[in-house]
């Protein structure tokens, strides 16, 4: 076997909508295993979409993360538990004040057995009344992404002190310093 398929063999894209993307990829950039986080749209049906036009609604995209992640270091069943603990899944088509359908929870599938382990994770979180409210997250199949404007990767490295990044990104960094702490990477 090669160096390069042993390696390609241990990596795994994941595509996920969690409300506004500059909060998803702060989150998943610190998670041990994630080799790379990349802001965009999918789940829609216009080709290369703009921020502008994706805002606008009528797209059908979302905003998403694209993850390419080490299994072996952060399972995509940890990715999930990770998605799931630093959104609302029960808000439909908004987190907070960022409210469209292009804010809404959603999971992209790659493969079967990544659909297959969402809809358990989803069954069990539902059985156990985690969020006291139905889950509302939906699961698609990945067809397409798009990656967002240059301006909008890094966003939260790049403006830590702008106001959205202290009322929303910063409170759900440190729920994730707080409940995954073994999941983060060194500094």
């Amino acid at each position: 076997m090669s160096e390069k398929t042993s390696t390609s063999s241990r990596i795994e894209v994941a595509t996920l909508g969690s409300g506004c993307f500059w909060c998803s990829e702060a989150v998943f950039q610190m998670i041990r295993g994630v080799e790379k986080v990349e802001p965009g749209y999918a789940g829609g049906h216009l080709p290369n979409p703009t921020y502008e036009q994706v805002s606008s609604g009528t797209t059908g995209h979302a905003e998403v993360v694209q993850l390419t992640f080490n299994p072996n270091v952060t399972s995509f069943l940890e990715i999930l538990e990770i998605f799931f603990g630093t959104h609302d899944p029960t808000q439909l088509n908004r987190q907070g004040a960022d409210v469209g359908t292009q804010y809404r929870s959603v999971i992209l599938y790659h493969t079967e057995q990544q659909k297959a382990t969402a809809e358990k994770l989803i069954a069990e979180l539902t059985v156990e009344g985690v969020f006291g409210s139905p889950i509302v997250t939906k699961l698609e199949p990945f067809k397409v992404f798009y990656p967002a404007e240059d301006y909008h990767k890094d966003y939260f490295q790049k403006h830590p002190r702008a106001s959205y990044c202290q009322a929303v990104i910063a409170p759900k960094i440190g729920k994730l310093q707080k409940t995954y702490l073994s999941k983060l990477k060194l500094p």
